[in-house]
Parts: structure tokens; C-alpha cells; sequence
């Protein structure tokens, strides 16, 4: 690869897209400027203007004509589904590419890949960060989009077919990763990663960190690792199977998130008793840090209304478990007698929950799909040990959850690496400290 590639991202699908195009646009030799809706009538994008349609046709392309246009999109969703989801307008350089998709308008960003990168670096960091921790996380950024691309491309070469569940009469297994996007390279929100334009100032840490990465990726077996990242891995790192598909990434394996061991525990935490002695208790670890300078440097203001990362508790009476879990699964297990678990991964997240109820019993995994039969939005994490309380006739009056880090804890901990990045640690120690076995190699040079 001698030149960055365009991506293409998808921001927003909606019956009416309100948009703005400022400066100078071109679409099939036609320009374009101002204030427009877009909608879909008969499988086709209808554009309007002053209430007026313009032009119907099944994809539009508007292609910036100079260096300062940009586009802005209204109303769009961030944080889908998580406990701070809210809209805003948001602003974008390059093209605006708009497709029908299931009865919906698709608003599509294609940009140059380093320019993407500015965006999600100032989006998923503070302007207080390290700038080794922006190097690195512009690195597994660049590995972890550029991986799925190959992916998508190696899927459709195979013929598309990717299993993302395991379902019986006794038991439920999902997970979810970024296959179920057809009409665009990766999405704008959390599921893939945190982009948001140029709606935000991009700060200057975090152009240079692009900058002095620019085409640097991880590589294994000279393929670009699928790197990935979460915001608290709970003090030891989890396996790349035990939340996706089944396949091993040697590089993306249990790792103790310290400079060593902590002492009186056994890490084996696949095993029970091993699981719950470490989730109980607050051992040492690069992520178990109360340090604000810290915390703002890996989380957004919206994210920083939670404090407890590292170890948390969320508490349900027997009436709140047993309606939640009937809303998220769709599946009424009656009053819950037990949450069992079933097996863990090698960080402590459970891989499979069993569920006792006096209506059904079912066992659910993976770790994420756990997460959201457990909460409103997600679960912080599938880490936690389960306390049966007020017990009567069999059946809890309380149900409590202990548990440890926030997301599914695979491959960099953002709030580790932060702390990191504060020791003085290089960005290529981090990306070796979580990233094992993998290496640096630059892809191209331009950006």
C-alpha cells in the first residue's frame, strides 16, 4: 500500500435527513450549496429544497470543489444505546455520499483515512493526553479499521457467510462485531469508533500524535492485527474469543495490566473461586486509578458522570431484575431465582450466565449480550460476581452485582495506557505491553 486509502463512514440513517452544505459541492457535474432534506420515495433518495424536490436518483456523491467546504448533518445520534445517548449536529470535510437503506436515507462520510484518524483521536481522547498515548492509540485506530476492511473484503471473496450467534432451546449465544455494516466501511459511533468530523475543535496533541504515526499499524504474521480497545479492562486483559467469533488472535490474549503479578491472588480466573476473590478486592493495576488529570484524558465529559471503573456495584430488587431481563431478552423468565455463572474468560468476564427464573431457565452469551440482558443500556462489564439476597420461599428479594472494569476489556485499556502514557512509558511500550507478539510497520507515507 503506497497511499492511504478513503473510507467510508457511516454517520446516520433517518425517514428525513436535514443537512447543509457549505461552500461548493459537485454531483455529476452539477453544484450544489445550501440548505437541503433528503428522504426515500420507491427505493430512491428524493432531495428537496425550499420544499421543492430537486432531483430523485438511487445515490448522490457531493464532492467538496475546495479545501474549505464541509457539510453539516443534523440531529445526529451519539452514544447509541448507552446511558448518555444524545443528538447533536455535527460537521464533516470530504464527501457526502446519501443511499436509500431499509426505507431510510444513509448519510455517508468518504474521507482519506488520516483525516479520519484526527477525528477520532480528539473524539475518543482529551487534549490532555499523553502524547504517547495518542500515538498509540492512533495506531491500533489505524490497525483496527484498516483489519476490518480486509475482513469485510475476505468475507465477500468467501461469499459473506459469518456466523455472530449459537442459539438451542436451552441456550442463547450472540455476539456482535462490525460485520453488520453493508453499506459502509465502519460507523460513527461506539460500535466502531467514536467520530464526530470536525465538530469539535481537533486538538493539536492529536493531529501531531496522526501525524508522527502517520501509516504506522500493528502487524502478526504479516497481517494487520484486528486491534481493539475499551475503556477498562478491570486489571487483567481478556482473550479475543471469548468475546467475538472463536478464532484466536495471538495478539490480543490475557494480559496482566501491571508491571507485575499482584501478590496473594491466583489468575487463574476462569475458575470460580479465583474470579470472585479478585473481583471482590482492589488490586494493583495501571487501570485502577481514582486520578481525574487521569480519567479526563481517556473520557469525554458525557462519560465521566461514572467514577467507579475499575470496581462497581449495581443493585435490583427482585421486581426490577425480573422485568428488565424479560424487556432486554424478550423472555419471560418469571421471578428470578438465580443468576448462575457458567464459564468465564481469562479476565473474569463471564462468558456464559445461566439464568434461573420459575417461569424458564436459559443460559446467554457472550459477554456482551449478557451486558445488555443485565441493563438498561450495557452492563459496564460482564466481570461481576452475583449475590443472592433477602431470600424468601426460594426466591431473592435482592439481586446484587459486583463487578469490575467498564467494556469487554480486550486488547489496550484506555484508562491503563493513560496512566502509562503518565509514567513515561513510550507509545511503542504500550502498544508492547498490551499488544503481544505484534509489531510496528509502516504502511505508506503519506498523511
Amino acid at each position: 500500500m503506497k497511499n492511504q486509502p478513503k473510507i467510508e463512514v457511516g454517520i446516520i440513517a433517518c425517514e428525513e435527513l436535514q443537512f447543509a452544505l457549505s461552500g461548493q459541492f459537485s454531483n455529476k457535474n452539477s453544484e450544489f450549496s445550501g440548505t437541503f432534506k433528503a428522504g426515500v420515495k420507491n427505493g430512491q433518495v428524493v432531495l428537496s429544497q425550499n420544499s421543492k424536490e430537486t432531483e430523485i436518483t438511487n445515490e448522490f456523491i457531493f464532492q467538496p470543489t475546495n479545501n474549505d467546504s464541509f457539510f453539516e448533518l443534523n440531529n445526529v445520534i451519539i452514544g447509541v444505546n448507552f446511558h448518555w445517548e444524545q443528538k447533536e449536529n455535527q460537521q464533516f470535510k470530504g464527501s457526502l455520499k446519501l443511499i436509500p437503506e431499509h426505507e431510510k436515507v444513509r448519510a455517508i462520510n468518504i474521507i482519506d483515512l488520516e483525516e479520519y484518524l484526527k477525528s477520532v483521536i480528539s473524539s475518543e481522547m482529551s487534549a490532555t493526553s499523553s502524547p504517547d498515548l495518542l500515538k498509540a492509540h492512533a495506531v491500533i485506530s489505524r490497525s483496527w479499521l484498516l483489519a476490518q476492511i480486509e475482513k469485510t473484503k475476505s468475507l465477500q471473496a468467501g461469499g459473506g457467510l459469518y456466523q455472530t450467534s449459537h442459539e438451542t432451546e436451552v441456550e442463547i449465544v450472540r455476539w456482535y462485531d462490525r460485520e453488520d455494516h453493508h453499506n459502509f466501511d465502519v460507523c460513527a459511533d461506539d460500535h466502531c469508533q467514536r467520530y464526530q468530523g470536525i465538530t469539535k475543535i481537533h486538538s493539536e496533541k492529536a493531529l501531531k500524535a496522526v501525524k508522527a504515526t502517520s501509516g504506522e499499524v500493528l502487524v502478526y504474521d504479516n497481517k494487520i492485527c484486528d486491534a481493539r480497545f475499551s475503556k477498562c479492562c478491570g486489571g487483567v486483559a481478556e482473550s479475543f474469543e471469548n468475546v467475538w467469533e472463536p478464532v484466536p488472535h495471538p495478539y490480543l490474549i490475557k494480559v496482566v495490566d501491571n508491571k507485575e503479578s499482584p501478590r496473594n491472588f491466583n489468575l487463574n480466573l476462569e475458575d470460580e473461586s479465583n474470579a470472585v476473590k479478585w473481583i471482590l478486592n482492589n488490586p494493583p493495576a495501571f487501570c485502577n486509578t481514582i486520578d481525574k488529570k487521569v480519567l479526563s484524558q481517556v473520557l469525554p465529559d458525557f462519560d465521566q458522570a461514572t467514577t467507579d471503573f475499575y470496581r462497581w456495584k449495581v443493585e435490583y430488587t427482585q421486581k426490577e431484575i425480573s422485568e428488565l431481563i424479560k424487556k432486554r431478552s424478550g423472555i419471560d423468565f418469571g421471578k428470578i431465582i438465580k443468576l448462575e455463572p457458567v464459564k468465564r474468560g481469562v479476565s473474569g468476564r463471564l462468558i456464559k450466565l445461566k439464568i434461573r427464573g420459575t417461569k424458564n431457565t436459559l443460559t446467554v452469551g457472550k459477554e456482551l449480550e449478557i451486558r445488555k440482558w443485565l441493563s438498561e443500556s450495557h452492563l459496564y462489564s460482564a466481570a461481576f460476581v452475583v449475590d443472592h439476597l433477602d431470600v424468601e420461599e426460594g426466591i431473592p428479594q435482592k439481586i446484587v452485582l459486583s463487578g469490575a472494569g467498564w467494556g469487554h476489556g480486550v486488547g489496550l485499556c484506555q484508562i491503563g495506557a493513560a496512566v502509562m502514557g503518565e509514567q513515561g512509558y513510550s507509545y511503542k511500550k504500550i502498544l508492547n505491553h498490551y499488544f503481544r507478539s505484534a509489531k510496528i510497520k509502516k504502511l505508506y507515507q503519506d498523511g
